[in-house]
């Protein structure tokens, strides 16, 4: 009997120890779209947490939200027929908060989604993340427009986003060609931006209508996107995943069509991004689609800290702009290397198949330095493009020719442009037929 007491009282430990969940519809959220759910979303996620943790549930609904601060062992689960749709009122994502903007890290805007040191934090379902977007790129153009004709600001925040920023220090750790944008200091949320975290799972879930960047990752390890989809519309600088100083990142089986490039891997940007000091490394990227966006798999420009041990591998892009796109320019610093592409499958590429291109923009020159940005060990194969401009742009600067790239096994039918190779050295393309014409390059 005695036994089976001691059983019994485990059995009973173990049901209550288990992670609550929580059904936002029965806890009160208006599923209506009409009223916002930000304090009681927020409640719950405290509470969940200092229980251990716990599951935001949403069933088939529209859920109106500000903001969204996660925290350790927090799963946010979106039924089918279930849409988180933020708020597109500016009030509601200050105070401004630490976070890494186009690779420069300062105060800005609360992220839609956001986590700061957190581990095992999780988006799942089949439900939708709606941003509401559009106000926060009207408002990107009003204030890019009035700031080139006048120099002036136009509304509160981009005086506040002077007073929570040290200008002198962000000026002095970032180039000129960055500098408008300090300018007219309008700089707008992205949408799902952890920070510093361990464990963290987006899986499953369908994202729109993001104000910048969508999925964000940035000094994370261990991040796995899995099986989502991303549709932003023509929209400015609405890249889909992009992480940033991330190590250990698995994305795959997911569909992407936005106004910026489709993947992006990044470190930094300039003396900024040095001092972080923190590279990208470790990334596998399999099984997508890529449809609109500047580019289908890109690596910088911001890549001062480094990117490192990247494959991208079996995806199709179809329609961008770009195939694999590496950039960089003088005063980033960093290195990118140790890339293996293989298995991808491009149709209706409106510029370069490959482009490698260290004059992303219009620096000065200047001698070697840490300031120097580098390419090299860079492996690509079993390739396919049908429709293209450019198949292979490479272009080094005069003190820092890119080296070490290898193309084999590409097959190139309707190109309408000439390959671009300028200052570079140990570039071997072989096997690379255009349009039924075989190109080889072995340049020492």
């Amino acid at each position: 009997m005695k036994r089976i007491i001691i059983t019994l009282s485990l059995i009973v430990a173990f049901i209550s120890a288990k992670a609550e969940l929580v059904d936002m519809k029965k806890a009160g959220a208006d599923a209506t779209g009409k009223k916002l759910n930000s304090a009681l979303i927020d409640k719950t996620i405290k509470r969940l947490s200092k229980g251990g943790g716990g599951t935001l549930f949403f069933p088939t609904g529209t859920y109106l939200t500000g903001p969204i601060t996660l925290q350790s062992n927090i799963t946010i689960d979106l039924e089918a027929g279930a849409t988180l749709l933020f708020s597109d009122d500016p009030e509601q994502y200050i105070p401004m908060v630490d976070i890494r903007y186009e690779g420069v890290l300062l105060k800005s805007f609360h992220p839609l989604i956001y986590a700061m040191n957190c581990e095992n934090i999780t988006i799942k379902g089949e439900g939708t993340l709606d941003g509401n977007g559009k106000w926060w790129w009207n408002a990107c153009h009003e204030t890019a427009a009035e700031m080139r004709k006048s120099g002036k600001f136009i509304n509160k925040y981009q005086q506040m986003f002077e007073d929570v920023n040290d200008m002198d220090h962000l000026r002095a750790t970032t180039n000129q060609d960055w500098s408008f944008n300090l300018k007219y200091n309008f700089l707008r949320p992205p949408f799902i931006q952890p920070h510093h975290c361990k464990n963290v799972k987006i899986q499953g879930v369908h994202i729109q209508n993001s104000p910048f960047w969508t999925v964000n990752p940035q000094f994370c390890d261990n991040v796995l996107v899995d099986g989502i989809t991303i549709n932003n519309p023509p929209s400015p600088n609405t890249d889909g995943i992009n992480p940033e100083s991330c190590s250990n990142v698995h994305i795959c089986n997911s569909h992407i069509s936005v106004g910026d490039d489709c993947i992006t891997i990044k470190s930094g940007r300039d003396l900024n991004g040095r001092q972080a000091g923190r590279p990208c490394e470790n990334i596998t990227i399999t099984n997508c689609t890529m449809l609109a966006g500047h580019g289908g798999v890109v690596i910088g420009s911001e890549m001062s800290g480094g990117v490192k041990k990247v494959t991208i591998s079996n995806c199709v892009f179809d329609g961008t702009d770009r195939g694999i796109r590496i950039k960089s320019t003088r005063g980033r610093g960093g290195i990118v290397e140790d890339i293996r592409v293989s298995n991808i499958v491009m149709n209706n590429i409106q510029r370069e198949a490959f482009v490698f291109n260290l004059k992303y923009s219009r620096m000065p020159e200047e001698p070697k330095s840490e300031r120097t940005p580098e390419f090299k060990n860079i492996f690509i194969n079993g390739c396919t493009v049908n429709g293209v401009k450019t198949p292979v742009k490479i272009v080094g600067l005069e003190e820092a020719p890119i080296t070490g790239i290898s193309i084999r096994d590409v097959q190139v039918r309707n190109a309408t442009g000439e390959n671009i190779i300028e200052n570079c050295h140990d570039i071997r393309i072989s096997d690379f037929v255009i349009d039924g014409k075989d190109f080889t390059l072995d340049k020492q």
